[in-house]
């Protein structure tokens, strides 16, 4: 979803170093007017996502300058300020209306977006609230023993591809759900578990994510949906949608897929390829500019105005 979630070679980082690459070129590279070197580092910033994205495997699309499209949203890893967001939301012609809302999870410890529901509500953003739990980071997974749990504790690390079981899963359910509720989200709102893309997907994810997924249905309080990259998506969406039956909630669990591939703003996010999607995230990390102020963010499209938001459902 975002370079929050790869501890070794994350996009954010390489598009990070090619911008800062990339700008220092443009200004030492020839004279130009202010508003000129502002446009050439936000084009560079575009394209050396392409580079980023060859790097680590990643789907970044090259952005256009011009957006379309209803329902469009961003996600962004920290928090760009209440002046950022508010300019976003109320310049002429500003495309987005909603935007991910990053919970403090056990992989994403950033707690900038804390507090700002409210703002950002009153300013008129839908949300999309993300947990980014466990992964498997591409790993073997090994047995958390009591040797490896007693390590992992005295790195005061929360984050870890053995971590994933559903006892885990039962315990970051619980804690999504009290997360949820301190920032003040309401009743029956949707919550994303963030699942990054698994080559193979190991039986103790499949775990983890049912138990979470049962532990936010059996609470009641707040549905759980999913972000999954399209490869793993119909596998994830089937086993979701088996415990809404078995909990007898007929809702259909919302599924935000992620792929760069035939990704365009005007289109649907069914488009994606599977009938069960409501959302599709198909740009990452690309550099977008409202009213003058440049973000580096991943683009999405949503059937709904507020993701997060059942009583805001359009689509």
């Amino acid at each position: 979803m975002m370079p929050r979630r790869r501890p070794d070679l994350s996009l954010r980082r390489v598009t990070t170093l090619l911008v800062a690459l990339g700008a220092l070129g443009i200004a030492c590279g020839r004279s130009t007017t202010e508003p000129d070197a502002a446009n050439s580092v936000a084009n560079a910033a575009a394209k050396v996502a392409q580079v980023a994205a060859a790097v680590t495997g990643q789907d970044a699309p090259l952005a256009d300058d011009q957006l379309d499209g209803k329902h469009l949203g961003f996600d962004t890893h920290t928090y760009p300020g209440d002046r950022t967001m508010r300019a976003w939301k109320t310049a002429e012609h500003a495309p987005y209306s909603w935007v991910g809302y990053y919970l403090v999870s056990p992989c994403h410890k950033d707690a900038s977006w804390s507090g700002k529901r409210q703002p950002l509500t009153g300013m008129g953003w839908g949300l999309a609230a993300v947990y980014v739990g466990q992964q498997t980071w591409g790993r073997t997974i090994r047995p958390l023993t009591a040797e490896r749990a007693a390590q992992l504790a005295k790195q005061k690390s929360s984050c870890n591809a053995d971590f994933l079981s559903a006892d885990r899963g039962v315990a970051d359910g619980r804690d999504a759900i009290a997360r949820t509720t301190t920032e003040g989200f309401a009743p029956r709102s949707v919550v994303f578990l963030d699942i990054e893309r698994m080559q193979k997907m190991p039986q103790a994810m499949r775990d983890y994510y049912r138990a979470w997924a049962r532990t936010l249905l059996q609470d009641g309080r707040y549905l759980p949906g999913v972000y999954v990259h399209a490869w793993n998506a119909q596998a994830v969406h089937d086993d979701l949608k088996a415990e809404f039956l078995s909990a007898g909630v007929k809702d259909e669990p919302r599924i935000w897929v992620a792929t760069g591939h035939g990704f365009d703003e005007s289109k649907s996010p069914k488009d994606v390829g599977f009938t069960f999607a409501g959302m599709w995230q198909g740009m990452i990390d690309v550099a977008r500019a409202v009213a003058d102020i440049k973000l580096p963010v991943d683009v999405n499209v949503s059937s709904w105005i507020s993701p997060s938001d059942p009583a805001r459902a359009v689509d």
